[in-house]
């Protein structure tokens, strides 16, 4: 019995648009920027270094982003974007305290502990001062959108609040140093997480009067 007649006529091949194919190229050059600073520092991710990575020429990262500020200004507008989407949406109002602070806690923590962050925080070290500093003020006015987000009964314009805040900030910034500096040794930091929640608690909750 004959076999059944293939019919191997080519399909034919989608092209990707040319903003496609774009967003593909700025997407590689910037993840290699991050791996790049995260793996081998600040100072050795070098023009060449990124085009390795990237798997394109410099030429090409020139044309997307002029130089390797371009890249870097890229990057830490992207990682606004990606804290964003990471915190995610605030929960309801009607959500316990306790079940708030424990989701904002794990949430920030699987941003402090990327190699994105790592990356950003490497970046603004390294930039000139009249450029950091408004990264920095824009960084900490998210910072307070999202915090009230979780947190509608801390008022941001109390010093106390933004001291509390500050002291979060704090306290994930010292664990994903440490963190960095285990390497491979590092442990999940429940302990230094749960610490946190608990305070948190105790001081957004409603004060206890003292007889």
């Amino acid at each position: 019995m004959s076999n059944p007649r293939v019919d191997l006529a080519q399909r034919p091949v989608e092209r990707r648009s040319h903003a496609e194919r774009t967003a593909e190229t700025r997407g590689r050059v910037m993840n290699a920027v991050i791996e790049s600073i995260a793996e081998v520092g600040f100072q050795r991710t070098t023009a060449a270094e990124i085009a390795r990575r990237a798997g394109v020429t410099w030429g090409a990262v020139q044309h997307h982003y002029r130089d390797k500020e371009g890249i870097l200004m890229a990057v830490l507008e992207e990682s606004f974007k990606t804290f964003a989407g990471v915190l995610g949406t605030p929960p309801k109002r009607d959500t316990s305290l306790e079940s708030r602070v424990e989701l904002f806690v794990r949430r920030s923590w699987q941003h402090f502990r990327s190699t994105h962050y790592r990356s950003t925080t490497q970046i603004l070290l390294n930039l000139p001062v009249e450029i950091e500093i408004p990264w920095r003020r824009e960084m900490l006015d998210e910072w307070k959108r999202i915090w009230s987000g979780f947190f509608p009964e801390s008022n941001p314009a109390r010093h106390q609040s933004i001291d509390l805040m500050v002291y979060a900030i704090s306290v994930f910034t010292g664990l994903a140093t440490t963190t960095m500096l285990d390497g491979e040794r590092t442990r999940t930091r429940s302990r230094e997480l749960s610490f946190l929640e608990e305070t948190l608690v105790q001081h957004l909750g409603p004060k206890k009067e003292t007889g």
